[in-house]
């Protein structure tokens, strides 16, 4: 490692970054473990930085680094407050360089304080500083000489080279899904035709259970896949029918052929957002439902209780908030950008996990949004951070004709403890329920952990039924 004085030009300047990460991405997270079984055991990745040979070296021998690193030609700088680590890039392959790569394509440049790197580099970072995407909204840290475009390119390589500086977690969650085989799951999967706002979809869902009928919507982009650890507990489903279903042009629900969607931008509106959980009970014959969704659902989970409070017997609004500040147009290019593929638009998705959740879980969340048709997410984004807004309206909610259960994990960076605590004061009669150690999937990536958190709400729930 060598000293070097800092370089100051910024193609990216900070303030826009830091409008893009505190408002836009609410999507993203850490996978806080490191490769190899050799490291000291340090509390922190900052008091034992290797030197940038030993740094090449545990990129080149991290299959993950590899795969995502497989195109990139260029480099990376990294910038503490009197050292730099620095790897030139050639086809995937890290090299280390005792110079600073320039700046040019293909090369990205972050610098951080003091501050900012002890965090950033612990076993378990803290909000906000589980990928440097976040950290960027801190003040603590900015780009340097990087373009856009080559930050949503390289990205996730870039990511993971500085999570091999972190020490393993060694209190890190295992999934575990080991059991009988051959052996059935739970939920029966099956179509159903809705109309909804004049056109027909076909819908695909999922259900199990018996008892008091349960929505569960998806979060922006995805899919009721989400769900599927609830499917499985014997205790939800002894007092509850789940049903998660697959808003149209989402998972196997299909765009529909009498209508030429590949000609038209996707926006979910409100109008829609609103309509179609009430046109999917009807068809199913459900009586005043109960509604859960995390993210976009958790905002549709609110603005439900104050639209149609009379066709839910509660809402479960996971990650909510009176309002989402509107994304900005970088983070949105990036979202849905030829030269970008969906692995940057997944890997964003881990700044909003927490890092003590089952890697594997955290990456089952990657997977499904690396699977997405691209301008979904994005669309999606314009009910989340556009459309919807309680604010001047959620006090009117009566939470004696519809309950309202606010439940927020600690680790989000979008649908914050600070905004879904808001939203509870605004609310009166609503319930707040903040959790410690989840994110903005806390379904998804610590399904035990949520549950529970979820089963005092639901038992108090079907008390009241």
């Amino acid at each position: 490692m060598k000293s070097t004085k800092h370089q100051k030009a910024a193609v990216v300047s900070h303030k826009l970054l830091k409008g893009f990460f505190f408002v836009a991405i609410g999507w993203i997270m850490s996978s806080a473990v490191t490769a190899g079984s050799s490291a000291p055991a340090v509390t922190n990745g900052l008091d034992n930085l290797p030197d940038s040979a030993k740094f090449a070296e545990l990129c080149n021998a991290d299959g993950e680094f590899a795969l995502e690193a497989k195109y990139w030609n260029g480099g990376l700088n990294l910038y503490f407050e009197d050292t730099r680590l620095s790897l030139k890039i050639e086809d995937g392959v890290a090299k280390a360089s005792d110079e600073a790569i320039p700046p040019g394509e293909g090369v990205i440049s972050f610098e951080a304080n003091r501050e900012a790197w002890e965090k950033l580099l612990r076993p378990v970072p803290p909000r906000y500083y589980t990928q440097i995407l976040g950290t960027l909204g801190t003040g603590n840290a900015r780009l340097v000489d990087t373009d856009e475009l080559t930050l949503g390119q390289f990205y996730p390589p870039a990511m993971r080279a500085i999570e091999l500086l972190r020490p393993a977690d060694p209190a890190l969650k295992v999934a575990d899904e080991k059991g009988k085989v051959p052996r059935f799951d739970s939920p029966v999967g099956r179509y159903i035709w809705v109309n909804v706002l004049g056109q027909d979809y076909r819908i695909y869902y999922e259900e199990a259970g018996e008892g008091v009928p349960f929505l569960l919507q998806h979060t922006a982009g995805s899919h009721g896949t989400q769900y599927r650890h609830l499917f499985e507990n014997k205790e939800i489903t002894s007092k509850y029918r789940l049903i998660a279903y697959d808003l149209p042009y989402h998972g196997k629900s299909m765009p529909p052929v009498d209508k030429a969607w590949w000609t038209e931008q996707y926006m979910l509106t409100a109008e829609f957002a609103r309509a179609f959980p009430r046109a999917l009970a009807d068809a199913l014959k459900l009586e005043r439902p109960v509604f859960m969704g995390s993210s976009m659902g958790g905002m549709l989970a609110l603005d439900l209780a104050y639209h149609h409070p009379k066709d839910f017997r509660a809402v479960i609004s996971l990650q909510g908030a009176l309002n989402i500040p509107a994304a900005r147009s970088m983070v949105l290019k990036l979202y849905w950008h030829p030269q970008v593929g969906n692995h940057f638009k997944s890997e964003l998705m881990h700044t909003l996990m927490s890092p003590t959740a089952p890697l594997a879980y955290r990456k089952e969340v990657e997977f499904i949004y690396a699977q997405g048709w691209p301008q979904l997410h994005r669309g999606d984004i314009n009910y989340y951070s556009g459309e919807y807004d309680l604010r001047g309206k959620a006090q009117d909610i009566d939470t004696g004709e519809v309950a309202v259960y606010i439940m927020t994990g600690e680790y989000d960076t979008s649908g914050t403890l600070e905004r879904g605590e808001e939203a509870h004061k605004a609310i009166k009669g609503s319930k707040f329920i903040p959790m410690p150690g989840l994110g903005h999937f806390p379904m998804t990536e610590d399904p035990e952990a949520f549950i529970g958190y979820l089963m005092p709400v639901l038992d108090e729930i079907a008390g009241n039924k």
